[in-house]
């Protein structure tokens, strides 16, 4: 009998339930071949994911991976990325990450600056190995919050050749310090802290994490223009999703804690791979994108802004989102050999 301890084996699949139907909030392209794919990830997670090829297509294709926004799902925004590039020759994934939407992991709604970086890594694992890929040709793409995730994902991951982060949020950034900064002090973070950590006893006494809730709904007359946008994309036919958080009831609210302790970017100087950053002109979280972009360094690093458009534009526009030049990028990063 083997000793467990000395186990090296990948951990084994587990067996999700996929929905088969197309369930997205976005139509079906005639130009690209679907189906369900799921791979593990280092923590022994099973990941769920849209795969979208080329119709027709043949030979070693350029591939992408894409998440985000930070509490949605496949089926929303990153969906819609994957299908587009697909259509402009791209063999594609869109995966939910751990804990979320179809994919696997205990218990539901954890969000983790380690373990969501090592989900793209994950995905990087999965699409090397496809028949249909060129390996040496693999980039990602991470929408809002997973725009900071992506690049995180390849400071560290060699592999990826190039990354686009679109309409990007700094998860840790946001987390420890507010928006705009406005809550960045030791006393406010230490405030959170203790709130979060009495939460934690809480849910362990009663026997279940609570949710923070998803976008608020019904939504304030005085609320921000930005919640107002997020509410439009997720509360109505528009977005929705039943199993995105955003449309529901949001993550377990101790799933803050990791992101208050940990910060994006340390090493971000030391990325030698391509990224471009796409923000739109009025967005609310512009910031984010433009001084993560001051952090890097090379000839091969792009700030894309889009003129008149918002934060969530960049959701599902496809008349806002610069779709060809973010296939043009990724050809241009990704030559075949």
């Amino acid at each position: 009998m083997n000793n467990p301890n000395t186990i090296t084996t990948l951990a084994p699949q587990q067996q999700l339930v996929l929905t088969q139907e197309w369930d997205k909030v976005f139509p079906k392209s005639d130009k690209v071949d679907h189906r369900k794919v799921t791979f593990v990830n280092r923590y022994g997670i099973t990941l769920a994911a849209d795969m979208y090829i080329p119709a027709g297509a043949s030979g070693k294709l350029p591939a992408i991976a894409v998440s985000g926004p930070f509490g949605a799902v496949k089926e929303q925004s990153s969906g819609l990325y994957a299908q587009q590039l697909a259509e402009r020759g791209f063999l594609t994934i869109a995966f939910d990450p751990s804990f979320t939407g179809e994919s696997g992991g205990q218990p539901r709604r954890v969000a983790s600056p380690d373990i969501n970086v090592e989900d793209f890594s994950a995905a990087v694992d999965f699409l090397s190995v496809q028949p249909e890929v060129d390996p040496d040709r693999i980039g990602i793409l991470g929408v809002c919050g997973w725009g900071g995730i992506a690049i995180q994902a390849a400071i560290n991951d060699p592999r990826i050749k190039a990354t686009v982060a679109s309409t990007m949020y700094d998860m840790t950034r946001v987390s420890a310090n507010g928006y705009f900064d406005a809550d960045n002090s030791m006393e406010k973070r230490n405030a959170a802290r203790a709130a979060l950590a009495a939460q934690r006893t809480r849910d362990y006494r009663e026997g279940f994490y609570q949710r923070a809730g998803g976008v608020v709904d019904p939504l304030p007359e005085d609320a921000p223009l930005f919640v107002k946008q997020y509410h439009d994309y997720y509360k109505t036919p528009r977005g929705y999703h039943e199993r995105s958080g955003n449309s529901t009831d949001g993550w377990n609210t101790t799933s803050t804690l990791p992101f208050l302790n940990f910060k994006f970017f340390e090493y971000a100087g030391e990325l030698q791979s391509a990224v471009l950053i796409v923000h739109g002109e009025n967005a609310h979280s512009r910031y984010f994108g433009e001084d993560t972009f001051k952090l890097l360094h090379g000839d091969n690093k792009e700030l894309l802004i889009v003129a008149d458009a918002t934060h969530c534009d960049l959701y599902d526009n496809l008349d806002k989102i610069p779709m060809n030049q973010i296939a043009t990028f990724f050809t241009t990063q990704m030559p075949e050999k």
